[in-house]
């Protein structure tokens, strides 16, 4: 059987609305019948933490550090906890919800999209699986995590490696379209990870960053070799293949193309009321 053909595309490092505002461009675009199945691979200039869209930033989030370390901010249109966007590979994948190889439900569509992650971690040699939640407890801690750090546990069908996690990723749907985007973490500052977020006290904090420890896990810390992006990208780029069984074609937005973010990074993800509006 022939494979299908998705656009791919390599953004490069962007800034934090450029790269919330060009997913949701690709989603208007997919969902008005003008782009095909996309997956997309991106950075971040600045570092950037993106909150979820349910996040309540004055709760769970030290802006006074965040601007002291000169890093971006933004919120996701997708649901899910708060990123650090620095030494990792970002992806996006946007695809209609009426698409033959996509489930209908959140979690098999998730599961089906992150088939090319798991083949990536392969790619690379690491023994990645999916994270099933099997006890009472593990599914109750979805429902209510106990931090507002992305990584701080594994959720269905995320992607762990000698039990803890190496992927995070969220899904929304809008307009008859999925878009899901993750982050493949390359290597992890956990100490500037944890000085962005609000704790109780001090004592909480240690605890949360030595739990942090033995729950998420950074290609680098496991890989036999040190492992760069651009490694990363190639192995990403076939594992997407492998695993959704598609072609991936180069892409280059044209300059309508990338007006038409520019205006909507502008007018939503440039904007406070956006980025603190709970």
């Amino acid at each position: 059987m022939e494979k299908e053909t998705w656009r791919f595309i390599d953004s490069g490092n962007g800034s934090p609305a450029f790269n919330m505002a060009l997913d949701e461009a690709l989603l208007e675009w997919n969902s008005q019948g003008k782009f095909p199945p996309v997956i997309r691979f991106y950075g971040w200039n600045p570092a950037t933490l993106s909150i979820g869209y349910f996040q309540r930033v004055e709760k769970e989030i030290n802006m006074d550090a965040v601007r002291e370390k000169n890093i971006g901010f933004v919120r996701r249109p997708t649901g899910g906890r708060a990123v650090l966007h620095e030494h990792e590979l970002t992806y996006s994948v946007i695809v209609s919800e009426s698409h033959p190889e996509m489930p209908k439900t959140v979690t098999e569509a998730y599961r089906v999209i992150s088939e090319g992650i798991l083949k990536g971690f392969h790619q690379l040699g690491l023994e990645a699986y999916f994270a099933v939640p099997t006890t009472d407890a593990d599914r109750d801690a979805l429902k209510s995590p106990h931090s507002a750090v992305c990584f701080d546990a594994p959720s269905w069908y995320e992607l762990v490696v000698e039990g803890r996690k190496v992927a995070g990723s969220a899904q929304t749907r809008q307009k008859g379209v999925i878009l899901q985007h993750g982050s493949i973490l390359i290597d992890v500052d956990e100490d500037k990870l944890f000085s962005l977020f609000k704790f109780p006290n001090d004592r909480v904090k240690e605890r949360m960053q030595r739990s942090f420890k033995n729950k998420a896990v950074a290609i680098n810390e496991i890989s036999p070799k040190r492992v760069t992006l651009e490694e990363a990208k190639r192995a990403f780029k076939v594992g997407f293949e492998e695993g959704l069984n598609i072609n991936l074609e180069p892409y280059q937005l044209t300059a309508d193309e990338m007006n038409a973010v520019m205006d909507i990074a502008k007018s939503r993800y440039e904007n406070d009321e956006w980025n603190f509006m709970r």
